[in-house]
């Protein structure tokens, strides 16, 4: 199977060859030609598996046979969860419509950042991904109009139809023009989702990548299992000792996730933190740095265990365990992606070892333990 053959653009596929890709992942292989058709889609596969693609090489195909609207009225809009994920999505946009040459215009809006900026380059965009909150500024701004709309994606969709979302996807979903093609993607399938299924999406395809029992076998990992008190100076012997370059550790909060960093530091290590508190421009500078090997310790929260895409990444630490053995499963899939190996590391103090059995049986998988007694 080729993009060729699935109905993607000679263009495109020489943007894809650029970039490395030559083979279709499963999930493009189904969603592509039914995009293209203009069919619902809700697309349920595990975060790495290519679900970005899967989308913005059909729509880009089905945009370019059209005319820009006027300004201000966009074709399509992508809403996600969080900055960084607007800023990528984006980004994955422009490199196509640029490698390409097609006449069109992406851009990414989101909240932590000045409003004007971003209402000033509103002007014959085509592709707008936004997050919820920014977008509905915008739209009480009337720097953009939602009323030409045709398609509208969901990314990170489980996590879009959390609490915390609610109220705002549902003043969203009010302006959205009732005829328009809707594609939902989604690394699980969750109650919410399958109720929004029924009243958002018509006819759709729906695609359920099964979990590869081989997946995880790209990643890795290992336990130590050490009191609290001693998690740092282990952390600290782990980089020093395997020589490690590019390293994303999580932690379970700022204020822990800032201690890190501060000891990381103090013993020699360059190492930053990325967190909700820190400014949008600092953010994107470094992710940007850790992203082009220029960072050799990044530390976040689950920040950045979604739909963050970070290429080639070796090394993931969990310093501490997340509440959800879902977000251990997204906070490891960040290495061992694009076929790579890669290697997780979790350091699990007495208190943690009853939660991580529980992650262990939802990965259905036993994770080794190792034992390190001089560092």
């Amino acid at each position: 199977m080729s993009f060729i053959s699935l109905g993607i653009s000679e263009s495109l596929c020489v943007a894809l060859r650029q970039e490395q890709i030559a083979t279709p992942y499963p999930i493009q292989t189904e969603a592509i030609p039914a995009v293209l058709s203009k069919r619902d889609v809700l697309g349920i596969s595990k975060t790495g598996s290519g679900k970005t693609l899967s989308y913005v090489l059909p729509i880009l195909m089905n945009l370019q046979k059209k005319e820009v609207l006027k300004s201000r009225h966009i074709q399509v809009l992508v809403l996600v969860p969080t900055r960084e994920l607007a800023a990528q999505v984006h980004s994955v946009f422009s490199k196509y419509i640029h490698a390409s040459l097609l006449p069109i215009k992406s851009l990414a809006v989101f909240g932590g950042a000045s409003i004007n900026p971003q209402m000033m380059a509103m002007s014959k965009v085509s592709i707008l991904v936004a997050t919820p909150g920014r977008l509905l500024e915008l739209v009480s701004l009337h720097a953009v109009h939602l009323s030409s709309l045709e398609i509208v994606v969901l990314d990170e969709a489980d996590k879009m139809l959390t609490a915390g979302f609610e109220k705002e996807m549902d003043q969203i979903f009010a302006l959205l023009p009732k005829h328009r093609q809707n594609l939902l993607f989604s690394a699980t399938l969750s109650d919410q989702i399958q109720s929004l299924e029924k009243v958002l999406l018509h006819d759709p395809l729906v695609i359920k990548m099964e979990e590869d029992s081989n997946a995880l076998d790209l990643i890795h990992q290992s336990v130590y299992a050490v009191p609290e008190e001693q998690k740092g100076p282990l952390l600290r012997y782990l980089i020093k000792s395997q020589d490690m370059k590019q390293v994303l550790v999580f932690a379970s909060s700022v204020a822990r996730v800032d201690r890190i960093v501060e000891k990381l530091q103090k013993n020699g290590i360059e190492a930053r933190s990325i967190h909700s508190r820190k400014t949008q421009g600092a953010r994107t500078e470094l992710l940007r740095d850790f992203k082009q090997g220029n960072l050799r310790v990044l530390v976040t929260t689950d920040l950045l265990s979604r739909g963050i895409d970070i290429e080639f990444l070796p090394f993931v630490i969990n310093y501490e365990l997340p509440r959800s053995p879902i977000h251990f499963i997204h906070r490891i899939g960040r290495t061992g992606r694009a076929r790579r190996f890669g290697e997780a590391i979790t350091l699990i103090s007495p208190s943690e070892e009853a939660h991580f059995k529980v992650i262990e049986k939802k990965m259905k998988k036993k994770v080794p333990r190792v034992v390190c007694d001089h560092f």
